[in-house]
């Protein structure tokens, strides 16, 4: 179960994203916390996340291309050092009292920027580290160490902001003191980074600009329709399936009737059950019939989102969104390694960022239903999330042949070029 752990490179980049993992929780919270203290408004929490995730959208291309092309590592350490200091920054506003809504859009923007030139590095780095024989093991557990911070990392902030508010749903100060620790999390996840031995130095320097690079990683995944089908299977998700994290809240204060200790306390079962179902695909190892896990995962994913919006009491809910955090996580890491797995080392880093890109498209999910929430109510639009990501799962199921087959081994690898625009066969890495 932890066999990549005994690789010393890994555990320190497992521990730096584990400490980055926790600061991005610890801040769904008390972002999401303060904005709906200050506003009400579920249209207003869509907005935060859709100036988180739009730089992701815009700029994770050209990051990836500077994963193929520089040093990994040090993109990795460089976007962590400038998380730490921003998250200093936002703190000290916070606890003077001076917050504004728009604080958190311009703080989105740049944290959203900075994470689209880290992701690509910091994934593209783990197979180089581990090797294919290890991947699934250290992308799953990658996936546990997001998932624990997801159990305590809410929780947590949730708790302080409630202790330092002392009732008082409007004040401040208890949100500022949660995002210094959040600045100090940067900052030891970039110390960790420093101490990998691994730089991720690219195989070969790219003569091309990084348009054509960028250019060239798109015919890459155009090539391979199984790669193309993951990458594809992987917009669904975040367009149905992330709108219920995003707008907990909303759903913890209207429905429920809780407060910050209660939104922490639901999305850390969240994680429990999140780790729960990454740590089970780390045992099961080189597991068969991966397609129809994967896509098995999503649709459960979207019975777990409708069957969390009929809660009737906060340890109903817990139990159900635990279920709910246990599928999607077993999509996300299937479907992350698969991707690793069809993808040659030079291009990785572009690859993830086409993948992060995607991911970035959540705000097109968060905004319709938020304006949903609002108008129609939280419950309704939150169901309705959870059965067009079932529905649509089961109709990609149907339709994506070459993803769905994929079973023990690694898929084929398409045909790609060098860096430096030569013609090169990419190797096949096995598969049934």
């Amino acid at each position: 179960m932890f066999s990549s752990l005994k690789i010393r490179d890994y555990r320190y980049l497992w521990m730096g994203s584990l400490c980055s993992s926790f600061g991005m929780n610890m801040q769904m919270v008390a972002r999401g916390w303060l904005i709906y203290a200050l506003t009400g408004s579920s249209e207003k929490l869509a907005w935060v996340m859709v100036s988180f995730m739009l730089p992701q959208v815009v700029f994770s291309l050209i990051g990836g291309a500077l994963a193929d092309r520089l040093p990994k590592k040090m993109l990795v350490i460089g976007s962590q050092s400038l998380n730490f200091i921003a998250s200093l920054v936002l703190a000290l506003v916070i606890i003077n009292g001076n917050v504004t809504f728009w604080h958190f859009i311009y703080f989105g923007l740049f944290n959203g920027t900075v994470l689209a030139f880290n992701m690509p590095a910091r994934d593209s780095l783990i197979p180089e580290i581990v090797g294919e024989r290890f991947l699934l093991n250290a992308m799953a557990l990658r996936t546990t160490s997001m998932n624990l911070a997801r159990i305590v990392g809410p929780a947590s902030a949730g708790a302080i902001i409630a202790l330092l508010a002392d009732g008082d749903r409007t004040s401040t100060f208890g949100v500022g003191v949660v995002y210094c620790g959040i600045s100090g999390l940067y900052l030891i996840a970039a110390i960790s980074t420093f101490f990998v031995h691994t730089s991720g130095h690219p195989l070969e320097k790219s003569r091309d600009s990084i348009a054509s690079d960028i250019a060239a990683g798109v015919r890459y995944v155009w090539a391979s329709p199984v790669l193309a089908g993951l990458v594809f299977m992987s917009v669904v998700p975040f367009l149905f399936g992330m709108p219920v994290q995003s707008l907990m809240p909303a759903f913890s204060e209207d429905v429920l009737g809780g407060g910050p200790e209660d939104l922490g306390i639901l999305m850390g079962a969240m994680g429990a059950g999140a780790i729960i179902g990454s740590l089970g695909l780390a045992r099961m190892g080189d597991v068969g019939r991966k397609g129809y896990i994967m896509f098995g995962s999503c649709i459960l994913w979207g019975v777990g989102i409708m069957a969390f919006c009929q809660s009737p009491t906060l340890p109903v809910a817990m139990v159900l969104i635990a279920m709910m955090g246990m599928f999607s996580t077993g999509f996300s890491a299937m479907n992350r390694t698969l991707i690793q797995l069809s993808t040659v080392q030079a291009m990785r880093g572009r690859i993830m960022s086409i993948d992060m890109m995607v991911h970035g498209m959540m705000p097109l999910g968060i905004l319709p239903f938020g304006l949903l929430a609002d108008h129609i109510g939280i419950r309704f639009s939150l169901t309705l999330s959870g059965f067009m990501l079932a529905f649509l799962s089961i109709v990609l199921l149907m339709t994506l042949r070459s993803v769905r087959e994929i079973d023990h081994g690694y898929v084929d690898l398409p045909t790609t070029q060098s860096p430096s625009g030569e013609p090169r066969a990419a190797a096949a890495v096995g598969g049934d």
